[in-house]
C-alpha cells in the first residue's frame, strides 16, 4: 500500500530533518540528504532513527 501524497509532503527524516521519497519497490522511504531508508509496514511509515537503514 503506497504512502498517500499528502502524508509524504509532511514527513521528514527524523535524523537530519530533510524530505523523504518513496523507494522504487514501495517498501520504504529514503531521505534525500543522509540516504537512510525507513520501512513502510502495512502502509505505515516507521520513522524512527533506529529503524532507518543505510
Amino acid at each position: 500500500m503506497p504512502v498517500p501524497k499528502e502524508l509524504l509532503e509532511i514527513l521528514a527524516c527524523p535524523l537530519c530533518r530533510e524530505e523523504v521519497k518513496p523507494v522504487e519497490d514501495g517498501n520504504g522511504l529514503k531521505c534525500v540528504k543522509c540516504g537512510r531508508v525507513y520501512p513502510v509496514r502495512d502502509g505505515i511509515p516507521i520513522m524512527l532513527i533506529e529503524e532507518g537503514k543505510r
